[in-house]
């Protein structure tokens, strides 16, 4: 074995934890855990680091936690199969490893978010596009299910697909959730009995705006994160009046929470891909920093026991969790470095990279150098509402270290830059100026010396894949000479036609409409038509189980491609879904993509 495939094993075997969630008593955190097998499992902790985690699932499957019980003992977990995200939901009891009790369906015909216990562990609370005779629909209805008698009843039946994870107040009496049926583009706050009485709309900032809310935990006071026209504003509403606690342009709040045992709110406030968190009163509004441990990002969960259970990473610090003492002393709750042969010193950092777009746009990125480049590599963040942070990203690691400098834009659009960024891409919709954006730092990058013309390639998923089809049927050889989109979208209408019906809102948000109100801009937008113009090399790369970019797009854009003579290679994993996951398939993804770049760069 050569250091670079020894190096890619300890990347694909360093612990990735994801979905951590603190219990009720503040006693416990658990999470899912990718890197250590072939799926994710769920582990579990003490919050006061008096344990080594504990792993409490080995399914094969990415198996994520979802939600505690208040007996902070059992754990809401759900699964899917290969990534078809068809999820079936179980009970794990933290002191039961392996013992996984099933709350609803194996092999479900339809998409579930969320799963809540209610107080005396009796009923579950979920939303799911299905009806009363199992049918799958478009909409999300809001159920509740009897786990005494395994019967399933409708709570509310919102009419338009949407995507939402229905939350339940301290007692279990209401539930929050919310609905889409206004515009596409916006999201208004519902709340309703748990037995289905009093169903109304609670928060709506505007038929276009976007509402977030949740409950604090001890009682019915609700945490509220609205959209304005300029900027988000957080504030609290309690016994029918909301009163706004931060109104601030200047403060850009991302998101925020109460957790358990809190006096205060943790509000994210994130500008320029750098994320700071905030305590906040809920009474005055007065906020104070968070103190951070001065390594990589620190967010806090929720206090304990014994002092607050903290996130942290960064480029060259693995993503942990930190035990924070009432001295601020910081200890690692699942001892990571002994868990990998790795250290800071074998990860890139990230470099903040700042250029201009076509229109004047300042647009921001993170560059890794690699000692001796022998090109570089373009790696497109998904969403496109989400942003890359200075996080260590096991794929950007591995093509460093094999020769390749990376780019990774944050284009506009990506949230971590303000409102106004992350709504100015619907000015011209999907596939206007953020892709120029993304081209215009590949010159910045050739124009310092950075990069070299005809040895840039491109890649990245879902819409990182959709805006590597763009890149290579747009541009010339000299500025991207390859390009392996995963997981992307080739042709608009065909992508909204065969994707799960409760994200067609985003496509129609972020177009302007549906294929049938829009079909020229769904064209003008869909990389398939114009393959004949690809002068680079082309990788395809596809989750054969995707039901959100589905094989549909594969199958269309192959078939222009034939009939335009275009060369390409596609590679296909049957047991995925929508992104690669798996540890054995990522090693034959991650070194498919290095011998890819490295021979499209020497030709």
């Amino acid at each position: 074995m050569n250091e670079l495939d020894a190096y890619l094993d300890s990347l694909l075997s360093l612990p990735r934890p994801a979905g951590e969630r603190v219990s009720p008593d503040g006693r416990w955190i658990a999470w899912s855990w990718f890197g250590l097998s072939e799926g994710a499992d769920v582990y579990v902790a003490p919050t006061d680091g008096s344990a080594a985690p504990v792993r409490l699932t080995a399914t094969g499957q990415e198996t994520m936690a979802v939600s505690w019980a208040v007996d902070s003992r059992t754990l809401v977990v759900g699964e899917d199969r290969d990534g078809d995200e068809r999820v079936q939901l179980f009970a794990l009891d933290r002191l039961r490893p392996d013992a996984l009790s099933p709350l609803t369906e194996a092999n479900p015909g339809y998409f579930l978010y969320g799963g809540r216990l209610s107080p005396d562990l009796s009923t579950l609370y979920y939303a799911a596009n299905v009806d009363e005779a199992g049918r799958e629909i478009a909409a999300h209805w809001l159920w509740r299910r009897d786990l005494r008698t395994r019967r399933a009843h409708v709570v509310t039946r919102p009419a338009k697909p949407n995507a939402y994870a229905p939350q339940l107040n301290h007692d279990g009496t209401q539930l929050l959730y919310t609905r889409k049926e206004r515009h596409p583009g916006g999201r208004q706050v519902w709340v309703v009995g748990s037995d289905g009485s009093g169903d109304r709309e609670l928060l709506n900032a505007g038929d276009d705006r976007k509402v977030q809310a949740g409950w604090f935990p001890h009682d019915d006071r609700i945490l509220v994160v609205e959209d304005t026209a300029t900027h988000k504003r957080l504030g609290v509403h309690a016994d029918g009046v909301l009163r706004w606690l931060i109104d601030d342009p200047a403060f850009a709040i991302e998101t925020a929470f109460v957790p358990y045992h809190s006096d205060r709110i943790v509000a994210i406030e994130t500008a320029s891909a750098r994320s700071r968190a905030w305590l906040v009163d809920p009474r005055s509004g007065a906020r104070a920093p968070w103190p951070t441990g001065g390594v990589g990002t620190e967010i806090p969960l929720a206090p304990t026991h014994s002092g607050w259970v903290a996130a942290v990473t960064g480029s060259t610090q693995p993503r942990d969790f930190v035990r924070v003492g009432p001295d601020g002393t910081r200890s690692s709750l699942t001892d990571l470095w002994s868990r990998t042969d790795l250290r800071p010193a074998d990860f890139a950092p990230a470099e903040d990279l700042r250029w201009r777009a076509p229109d004047g746009l300042e647009i921001q990125g993170w560059f890794y150098r690699a000692k001796a480049p022998r090109g570089t590599v373009v790696l497109v963040h998904g969403g496109p509402t989400a942003h890359s942070e200075d996080r260590l990203d096991v794929e950007i690691q591995f093509l460093v270290r094999a020769g390749f400098n990376v780019l990774d834009p944050n284009y506009r659009g990506s949230t971590g830059f303000g409102l106004a960024f992350r709504e100015s891409i619907k000015r011209d919709y999907w596939g206007g100026a953020e892709q120029d954006d993304i081209v215009a730092g590949v010159r910045h990058l050739i124009a310092k010396g950075l990069a070299v013309p005809g040895r840039i390639g491109i890649t990245g998923t879902s819409y990182g894949g959709y805006s590597s089809w763009c890149a290579i049927t747009r541009q010339k050889r000299d500025v991207i000479a390859a390009a392996a989109p995963v997981c992307g979208m080739t042709d608009l209408v065909v992508d909204y036609e065969t994707t799960r019906p409760d994200l067609r809102p985003y496509s129609e948000e972020m177009l302007g409409g549906s294929p049938a109100t829009a079909p020229e801009r769904y064209r003008e937008r869909s990389p398939l038509h114009f393959v004949d113009r690809i002068e680079g090399a082309l990788l395809i790369v596809q989750g054969m189980r995707d039901p959100n970019v589905t094989p549909d797009n594969v199958r269309a854009v192959r078939a222009a491609l034939d009939a335009a003579g275009v060369k390409h290679d596609l590679l296909a994993f049957d047991d995925e879904g929508h992104g690669i996951m798996k540890p054995a398939n990522r090693k034959v993804l991650y070194n498919r993509l290095v011998r890819f770049f490295a021979d499209a760069f020497a030709d």
